[in-house]
């Protein structure tokens, strides 16, 4: 995410890493923009911060040209932030899922391959295998009412030519992949690409439970690291792999 705080010791980070794969967060809809707010008015409100009300911006970006302008050179400010930190892109998705909005994905898509872009994730969670990991846990465990535009993007990824996952798991469970879960969820991994997303950290710090209150990161880490998960790994053959290993065309 590059235009937030710590992008700068996240970079840092990664260099360190050089077997890391790094992705680009687009962030459209939290926060600041990365370019001037005054460059991107209608995408921003009095306070200089994107709009965080979901259905009044993508109503906004799909019926104001202007919006679409501005949210393109928002875009393609991010693309150029990313290219500047000297890490190679191993795919690109969007701060809540955004890019399911047709007019956000064309966007992405136009000029995401203008920096190399050649992944990209699919926010499709198979609900009915989340419901079996739940084992007995409460929720609606149903589609998402924008199933029909997470098909399309699917579908438009697929013909421009984009490596892509086959399924996400970590919708239903944002900010609480637990080391119980983890473990039904591996237990029950159908064949092909899956990405498990998390929201790991060391502590639970005040910036952290004031933007996330609902989150267990100390959680989620102490999963990532479980013995126990990557036990249950090497007994299933799973292969861990990064985007850039799902083959996509040169």
């Amino acid at each position: 995410m590059v235009g937030a705080p710590a992008t700068a010791d996240a970079v840092a980070r990664a260099r360190c890493l050089p077997n890391l794969r790094v992705g680009l967060h687009l962030n459209l809809v939290e926060g600041a923009p990365v370019l001037p707010a005054s460059d991107v008015p209608a995408l921003v409100g009095h306070a200089g911060n994107f709009d965080a009300n979901l259905a009044r911006a993508s109503l906004r970006c799909f019926f104001d040209p202007r919006a679409r302008r501005q949210l393109a050179a928002e875009i393609r400010a991010q693309f150029v932030a990313f290219e500047a930190t000297g890490l190679a892109l191993d795919h690109v998705n969007t701060h809540r899922h955004v890019h399911v909005h047709p007019t956000i994905a064309g966007l992405i898509l136009r000029i995401g391959r203008e920096f190399g872009m050649r992944a990209m994730r699919v926010p499709d969670e198979p609900w009915r295998v989340v419901r079996r990991a739940a084992a007995g846990e409460s929720g609606p465990w149903l589609p998402p009412l924008y199933a029909p535009w997470i098909a399309l993007l699917r579908l438009r990824l697929a013909r421009a030519g984009l490596a892509l996952n086959d399924r996400l798991f970590g919708m239903a469970w944002t900010g609480a992949m637990t080391e119980t879960r983890l473990l039904r969820l591996l237990a029950l991994l159908p064949e092909g690409s899956s990405e498990i997303y998390c929201h790991p950290a060391e502590r639970q710090t005040p910036r952290l439970r004031g933007t996330m209150p609902q989150y267990r990161p100390t959680e989620e880490l102490a999963g990532l690291l479980s013995d126990r998960v990557r036990a249950l790994i090497a007994e299933r053959g799973i292969e861990l792999v990064s985007y850039a290993d799902l083959g996509a065309p040169p």
